[in-house]
Order: C-alpha cells, then sequence, then structure tokens
C-alpha cells in the first residue's frame, strides 16, 4: 500500500511524463494524411480483446489508475516496463541509455506511420511464406493501429540513438507483439504466442528495416504535404503576377535603380522559381521509392525467402497507393543514402529560392513612409510592444527562419551522408529526423505565407509611380533612344540643376508606355543629341524651375 508522500510523488511524475508527451511536436502537429486508415484492406476482423489498457492520452486517469510494472525480458536479463506500456525490454534499456533530448527529439511520426505500414506489410507477405495466419492476422490488426497513429504514444525513443535505427525497430516490434498477443487473449510481456523478433521481425533486420521505412516516410510526407504547398503558393504568386501586369516599376540592380519592368514581371520570376523547384523535389522521388527491404543484415539477404524484396515493395505500394520498387542493389541502399542527401538538396535549394522571395517581398514593403513602400502587406499583429502602430513583416521573417533552418537540416544531412562506412551507414536516426523538419517546416511555412501574406497583397500604385518618376531612375530608359554619353551628360545637368519634374520628364519619355519596355531600340534609331540641343530643350520647357 502507497502511503500519501507516495502517492503525492508519483502524481507529480506521472503529471511530468505527460507535459513530455504533451509537448511532443509530432504528437501536438499529427498531419491530416496520418489520421486516414492505411491498411484497412488489408485489417482482418477485429478479435474480441480481453481487456483494454489505459490510453496515455487519459493523462489525469492514468496517474490515478497505474498498474503496476511488468517484468519483461531480453538477453541481458530481466527489467521493469510500466505496466500501461507497449514496448519492451530493448525499448526500456534505450529509454535509460539515451536520455537525451527528450520529448523534442523523439523520433518523427511519419517513422512511426511508416514502421506500422511495413510490418504490417511484412506479415501479410511473411503469411504466404509459412508464418502462422493467426499470428499474422494479429499482426496486421497491432500495425494497421501503429499505421494510424492510435499507438504512437507507445513509441518514446529520441533520434539520439543506434545509427542504424535498431533501437526504433524494436520498440515497433515490442509494441505490435505485446498489442498482438493482448489482441489473442495472453499475457503481455510473455512473448506468446507472438514474439517480437520470430514473427514481428521475421525475414527482417533492423539495416534493411530502418533505410526502407525512412524512404516510406520520406515518399509520403513529400507528396502528401511538400508538393501540394508548393504548387498552392505557386499558384497564388500566379495570381499577382495576373494582378500586379500592368504596374510599370524601376528595377534594380546591386541595389540601385536600373531600367524598368512591370511588378507583374518581377512576380514572375519568383513563380517560374518555385516551377523550377517542384520539378527538383519530384525528381528526388525516384530514388526514394527504392527500398532496401530484403537485404537483411549486409545486403545479402541472408535469412530471407526468395521473392520476398519484390512482394515487400508490392505490398507497400498497395498499403500507400505510392508505386515503390525494391532496390536493384541492396548494398548501396544499406551503406550509403544519396537518395536522402539529393533530396535534403532539392529541399536547401528550394530554401534558397523561398528566402530571396521573402527577402524581396519584405524589402519592397519597407516603411512605409521612409522605405520602398513599393507593397502593401496584410497587416497581421501589432508588431511593437514600444511604438503603437507599427506592423511588421512577420510572414517573410518566419519564413526566412525557417529556409535557415533547412540549410542547417542539408549541412547534418550531407555529413551524415558521407558516414557509411562499408556496409552500413550508421547516421540514418539524424538523417531521416533532419529531412522530415525540413520537409515539415517548409510545408507549414508555405501554407502560413501564402495564407497571411501573398492573398492579400498589395501594390502601393501611386508610391511606385512616384518613384518611377523620380530624377536619376526616369532618365536610364534613354540609353534606348540616346547616346549613353549624351544621357549621361543630360543625367548629370538635370541633377546640377534640379530641373527634373513630372511633365517634364513625360514630355521626353511617356512612362506608362509598357510597349517600350520590351522593344529594342535599333542602332539607327538612335539619334546623337548634343549636350546643347538637350539643354536647349530643357532650358525652353515651361516646367524649369527658376
Amino acid at each position: 500500500m502507497l502511503n500519501s508522500t507516495a502517492l503525492r510523488a508519483l502524481g507529480r511524475s506521472a503529471s511530468k511524463s505527460a507535459a513530455r508527451s504533451l509537448a511532443s511536436p509530432h504528437t501536438l502537429h499529427l498531419r491530416n494524411s496520418c489520421c486516414r486508415s492505411i491498411s484497412s484492406a488489408l485489417r482482418p476482423s477485429p478479435v474480441s480483446n480481453k481487456s483494454q489498457l489505459v490510453s496515455v492520452r487519459g493523462f489525469a486517469s492514468t496517474a490515478r489508475m497505474m498498474t503496476a510494472p511488468r517484468t519483461e525480458t531480453d538477453a541481458f536479463g530481466e527489467i521493469q516496463v510500466p505496466g500501461d506500456k507497449y514496448w519492451g525490454a530493448q525499448t526500456q534499456r534505450s529509454l535509460g541509455n539515451f536520455d537525451i533530448g527528450q520529448p523534442q527529439d523523439r523520433m518523427p511520426t511519419p517513422i512511426v506511420r511508416a514502421l506500422g505500414i511495413l510490418k504490417g506489410a511484412a506479415a501479410t507477405v511473411n503469411m504466404k511464406f509459412g508464418l502462422d495466419p493467426t499470428i499474422g492476422k494479429a499482426i496486421q490488426q497491432a500495425a494497421a493501429e501503429v499505421a494510424d497513429l492510435k499507438l504512437v504514444d507507445h513509441f518514446p525513443l529520441v533520434v539520439w540513438q543506434t545509427g542504424s535505427g535498431t533501437q526504433s525497430n524494436m520498440n515497433a516490434n515490442e509494441v505490435i507483439s505485446n498489442r498482438a498477443i493482448e489482441i489473442l487473449g495472453g499475457t503481455m510481456g510473455s512473448k506468446k504466442p507472438v514474439h517480437p523478433n520470430d514473427h514481428v521481425n521475421m525475414s527482417a533486420s533492423s539495416n534493411d528495416t530502418f533505410p526502407t521505412v525512412m524512404h516510406i516516410a520520406a515518399v509520403l510526407e513529400i507528396e502528401d504535404s511538400l508538393l501540394p504547398a508548393l504548387t498552392s503558393l505557386k499558384d497564388a504568386l500566379q495570381k499577382k503576377v495576373d494582378q500586379f501586369n500592368d504596374i510599370i516599376k524601376i528595377g534594380r540592380t546591386h541595389l540601385q535603380d536600373a531600367t524598368p519592368l512591370t511588378l507583374g514581371q518581377e512576380f514572375s520570376g519568383y513563380v517560374s522559381q518555385l516551377e523550377r523547384n517542384i520539378t527538383r523535389v519530384e525528381n528526388s522521388l525516384p530514388d526514394l521509392r527504392l527500398l532496401a527491404q530484403g537485404g537483411t543484415a549486409v545486403g545479402t539477404g541472408i535469412n530471407t525467402f526468395k521473392g520476398f524484396d519484390e512482394a515487400i515493395a508490392e505490398e507497400v505500394s498497395k498499403m500507400t497507393g505510392k508505386q515503390f520498387k525494391t532496390s536493384p542493389n541492396k548494398f548501396e541502399v544499406l551503406a550509403a543514402h544519396d537518395a536522402v542527401v539529393e533530396a535534403s538538396g532539392a529541399l536547401n535549394t528550394l530554401a534558397a529560392s523561398l528566402f530571396k522571395i521573402a527577402q524581396d517581398i519584405r524589402f519592397l514593403g519597407s516603411g512605409p513612409r521612409c522605405g520602398l513602400g513599393e507593397l502593401q502587406l496584410p497587416e497581421n499583429e501589432p508588431g511593437s510592444s514600444i511604438m503603437p502602430g507599427k506592423v511588421n513583416p512577420t510572414q517573410c521573417e518566419s519564413l526566412t527562419m525557417i529556409c535557415a533552418q533547412v540549410m542547417g537540416n542539408h549541412v547534418a544531412t550531407t555529413v551524415s551522408g558521407m558516414n557509411g562506412n562499408f556496409e552500413l551507414n550508421v547516421f540514418k536516426p539524424v538523417m531521416i529526423r533532419n529531412l522530415l523538419h525540413s520537409v515539415r517546416i517548409l510545408s507549414d511555412g508555405m501554407k502560413s505565407f501564402e495564407k497571411n501574406l501573398v492573398v492579400g497583397l498589395e501594390a502601393d500604385r501611386k508610391r511606385i509611380e512616384s518613384i518611377l518618376h523620380e530624377r536619376y531612375a526616369s532618365s536610364l530608359f534613354l540609353s534606348f533612344h540616346l547616346l549613353y554619353l549624351s544621357v549621361l551628360t543630360w543625367t548629370h545637368l538635370v541633377l546640377c540643376l534640379s530641373l527634373a519634374s513630372t511633365p517634364l520628364l513625360d514630355t521626353i519619355w511617356p512612362p506608362r508606355s509598357q510597349r517600350m519596355l520590351t522593344r529594342r531600340a535599333s542602332p539607327s534609331s538612335r539619334v546623337p543629341w548634343s549636350s546643347r540641343l538637350l539643354a536647349r530643350r530643357i532650358s525652353t520647357s515651361t516646367f524649369v524651375q527658376s
């Protein structure tokens, strides 16, 4: 019997554990695509449960109704495991050995989902090669619950573990084994009738399981989250191209005034950047569709069945609705992860493009009175605690910070990709964590940027026209029609005498003539006006200031 002091301590411990789990970004931010059932077609008819454990989502009731610890065993002997958790001995040891970065650095949710998909597919294939159907169907049902993220709170391990992902693979094996045992009416932790290694991990090794899971998770996240967000942002910017196409503004090179263009033309460059980034990301997918499963420990396929690898790829394709294939060379996909580095590189390029776009929009909206002020950014929230009325370009700032993080993720992924020593790369968890993190924040960042900035973005036509008519900038266009030195002399004369005015400049160059923006003057059309002729025309103008 626990005394009151012990009960209070137990309650505090449970509360802290609950807070850590709730704070996990992967628990807080599950994607809609993860909520749909992945393997409903393959899930057998539910078997009556002997008991239903208290879900860790009900943290308050869990603290009050916490079950007694149970004993689990592995090659190192016995270890106590929380009675309300499905994981086993190896997961519990990893929790003690790698108490690093909890809860923020837990294995990403898409990896948990992919583990459920793969284990369900393996059970289906293994039944064709002799696995007891009763055991196989129970594994299928448990794996489907993992794939649907119903058991996500039973995956507590962090990224910072063994570089092969072995402990996360065993975490999945143990959770699915104990859940299947429960489904069949057995005793959790007994490993009977479902063993985590002999049945759930049948025909597999962590060395081919984890890279397979990496590729499944990457393809699902890129196709279901990143590409839709990227395409939507590109389409939103295209609408701005159409909206701004009649607005002539001054161009800028080297941060200095240059020749004119339309605001629509400027934005068309952004659209083209994103179109090319879509192509780059899509081009990285074919190698990610190649699965390592069937290579087992070092790529030879020892302890598996002939045709197992093709059958796994086919089953995973059915369950996900995506096209996967078995890798033609298992040695390469175990020892190197060039496909992940390539995909990360595509995201790095996308980040560079988005940074440029957000930076341009931020500067074009600077001011509003003492900056460029050509764009009017939506006012979403107060910008200062000391300056009333100040509104900042927060969406631009958020997106550029995301881009900086993605670039950092790519550096770590590149270094990790280099560390494939001999037959196995041992930086797998951090590689896939960084790739999935980049996909997540880029997807969310682009959605936010589109919704909270691009859609409501407007041009300040009066400000753009005012800048366009200012002295030095307007003279630049004359070089299409006059000799360079003549224009230079005229420009200096106007600047020195402060003679420039909008009507005067309009007599020399009508700024609204959009046709002239794309026409190149032939050498014969250039009139070699002398400085004297220019000065005489200026001096006779009624708009010259005294």
